[in-house]
């Protein structure tokens, strides 16, 4: 194994020891920290779900408004922990090489389209 390289048992070439089984510390380093920041932003998610049905049931005009921007809020880390995920797909598939399809536990996942947004590609498997 080379310096800056890691074994972690999962990654790499199937955890076989073999020339592939090794996983750079920065990529680990980068999966660590997508992880960390998708964790708070589905924490952020509770807390907000929570006061979007306190203000549901309240029935008040005013929390009722409130819920607006509530949902906009929620709506914005969804679509960053989508975002998120599709950085770690893409990041998984390139530190493995690319070479393993959906159907063998590869990442089937959203693609990025210069100024479309993103589209997600269905695997037929959901």
């Amino acid at each position: 194994m080379e310096g800056g390289e890691t074994t972690l048992s999962g990654f790499g070439g199937g955890g076989g020891g073999g020339a592939g089984a090794g996983v750079d510390t920065k990529v680990l380093h980068a999966f660590q920290t997508s992880f960390v920041q998708v964790q708070s932003l589905l924490d952020q998610n509770r807390v907000l779900i929570n006061e979007i049905n306190q203000n549901h049931e309240s029935k008040v005009p005013g929390d009722l408004s409130r819920n607006v921007g509530l949902i906009r809020e929620l709506n914005n880390n969804i679509r960053r922990v989508v975002d998120l995920y599709a950085d770690l797909s893409s990041l998984f598939a390139a530190s493995d090489g690319g070479g393993r399809a959906a159907s063998e536990g590869g990442s089937v996942g959203t693609v990025r389209q210069a100024g479309a947004g993103h589209k997600r590609i269905r695997s037929g498997l959901d």
